[in-house]
């Protein structure tokens, strides 16, 4: 099947299998053309791509100044790539160096503490104290509250934003929120969306990431490093051994 003739182009064969290989080479974007209409476009694209071909070699493209300095191009590009890949190839990062980068440096890599909150949006500081007031007296609890003033669509959750850490929200809302003890109704808070009215439901302390949470994050980090210094002491030696002469 893969074998399988699906076009020709001047005596130039497309097959099944080219047809699949191209779909492959599109990665995850390529899923969309596994269908019978997607194999068609991506037919029509090769039929394309083999007509240009064919035009090129009939009429020498390959032979015009400007198609060799592009083609010289390319090939420095890829002589530059090759060399470089070379000079990292021998870059490794061990099992021992990750545990010790994580052992040493754990109590640095603590979580933030998260709170979970619930908050009343409004258009005035008044409305906002008004609503307070009757949270407070209990004539309405937060959430009905929520879902009958808010003007935020966490309304339809009664509110809740749920966890969040520093830097997530905006400053004001994001210091009265910290500051509140769990269960406690906050002043009106002005921020750019309005006036709020925030209550923290629950807290969650900072906590330490263990070794196998972030053991490829720290192979990662580590062996971009070492790729850097590998990087930067061949540049060293190419430079001593061929002069650099700045004009």
């Amino acid at each position: 099947m893969e074998t399988q003739i699906l076009a020709s182009v001047a005596g130039q064969n497309i097959t099944q299998a080219d047809v699949d290989q191209f779909i492959a080479s599109l990665g995850q974007r390529g899923d969309i053309y596994r269908t019978q209409e997607g194999r068609a476009a991506i037919l029509e694209e090769l039929i394309n791509r083999k007509l240009f071909l064919t035009e090129a070699a009939r009429d020498l493209f390959e032979a015009e100044p400007a198609f060799r300095a592009q083609l010289k191009q390319v090939k420095e590009n890829l002589l530059i790539r090759y060399a470089t890949d070379k000079a990292l190839a021998g870059v490794r990062v061990s099992d021992e160096e990750v545990r010790r980068f994580y052992e040493e440096n754990k109590d640095k890599m603590n979580s933030a503490g998260t709170v979970n909150a619930s908050h009343i949006l409004v258009d005035s500081k008044e409305r906002a104290e008004e609503i307070r007031q009757k949270i407070l007296s209990g004539l309405i609890s937060f959430e009905e509250a929520a879902r009958t003033y808010s003007a935020c669509p966490s309304r339809e959750e009664g509110g809740n934003l749920g966890d969040f850490g520093p830097g997530q929200m905006v400053p004001a809302f994001e210091e009265a929120a910290f500051a509140l003890a769990v269960g406690e109704i906050s002043q009106p808070v002005q921020t750019d969306f309005g006036f709020h009215l925030i209550r923290v439901n629950s807290r969650n302390a900072a906590t330490t990431p263990s070794f196998e949470q972030v053991r490829e994050e720290i192979r990662a980090r580590l062996l971009q490093e070492k790729q850097q210094a590998a990087y930067t002491s061949k540049i060293n030696q190419l430079r001593i051994r061929f002069p650099v002469d700045r004009l």
